[in-house]
């Protein structure tokens, strides 16, 4: 099932059919929805989500399991399962029924809101990364290996250089890739978000107050989660978020590279659209500059680092 045929009507269905106590409430679609998942608002205080693909369906347990252990441990809200739809011949794959969190997706702030918006999601992750990680999941395909080794992804990011040719500095990319692959995480495993972008932000009168989207998580190497850095925020709001988020240069480094890998491959697939479609790419994803100003961002880091 395609995420085109996820509509409310198949929705309403599923809800009237599994959990009837719901059937009266009205289903509609959100105003800015996911990528990997298709969620829908259930009434006024519950939403849908649907994997919007098999791969995105191993998720659904691990945040029904986990979601309600992180959430008494964190200082802004998260998603708070309600109620697990199973698979059937309606659709085929496990479903969520979530408690609606009020807010709005993050877009740009101004200079002080991203300022302050970096500070309150470095303490966030820092808050995240204290929680207890025992049993926690180990990446893996359930989140396409955030939280692991960069190594993962190196024929897939140096070949993304290498196609993107003279439009990046490819030998600043590569010594850059390399930077972040020679670093290892050498504490314990933590918890990780693994999706940090703006659509899973939500802010309330210019602050962050709730993260969604916890498909991605998992107990491992929190460098991942250090990407906004450099496709959200800069200058000022990225020294905020940096300063108080907390990690050492290594880690930062492989910030750097998860950064690369993400923006590489996006520029990489917007290429056969044109000029058009390579200064757009990125930016459906809500980054504040698009894919090639990213890679270009990370690269005079890389050269300011040495």
């Amino acid at each position: 099932m395609r995420k085109s045929d996820i509509t409310p009507e198949l929705v309403r269905k599923l809800i009237a059919d599994q959990f009837p106590q719901w059937a009266a409430l009205p289903v509609r679609l959100v105003e800015k929805d996911g990528w990997d998942n298709t969620t829908l608002r259930l009434g006024d205080d519950k939403s849908v989500r649907l994997p919007s693909a098999d791969a995105y369906s191993v998720q659904v347990e691990k945040e029904h399991r986990w979601l309600p252990v992180l959430a008494p441990q964190l200082p802004l809200a998260i998603p708070r399962p309600l109620a697990k739809g199973q698979p059937g011949p309606d659709f085929p794959r496990p479903w969520s029924v979530y408690e609606w969190l009020p807010g709005e997706p993050v877009t740009d702030l101004g200079a002080d809101g991203l300022v302050a918006l970096g500070t309150d999601l470095a303490r966030f992750l820092v808050a995240l990364r204290a929680a207890d990680a025992a049993g926690g999941p180990e990446p893996g395909a359930h989140n396409f290996h955030r939280g692991g080794d960069l190594a993962i992804y190196d024929e897939e990011t140096r070949t993304a250089i290498q196609k993107l040719g003279d439009l990046i500095d490819a030998p600043t990319a590569i010594d850059a890739w390399d930077a972040a692959r020679r670093t290892t995480w050498d504490g314990p495993p933590v918890w990780f978000h693994g999706d940090v972008a703006p659509g899973n932000l939500l802010v309330q009168h210019h602050r962050l107050t709730a993260v969604i989207d916890f498909g991605c998580s998992g107990v491992g190497d929190p460098a991942c989660d250090l990407a906004m850095a450099w496709t959200f925020f800069g200058g000022e709001s990225r020294a905020a978020f940096g300063d108080a988020v907390g990690l050492d240069d290594g880690t930062w480094a492989r910030g750097r590279g998860w950064a690369l890998w993400k923006a590489a491959i996006t520029a990489v697939a917007a290429l056969r659209g044109g000029s058009e479609s390579l200064s757009e790419a990125g930016l459906q994803f809500g980054w504040r500059q698009p894919a090639l100003e990213v890679v270009a961002d990370v690269l005079a880091e890389q050269r300011a680092n040495g």
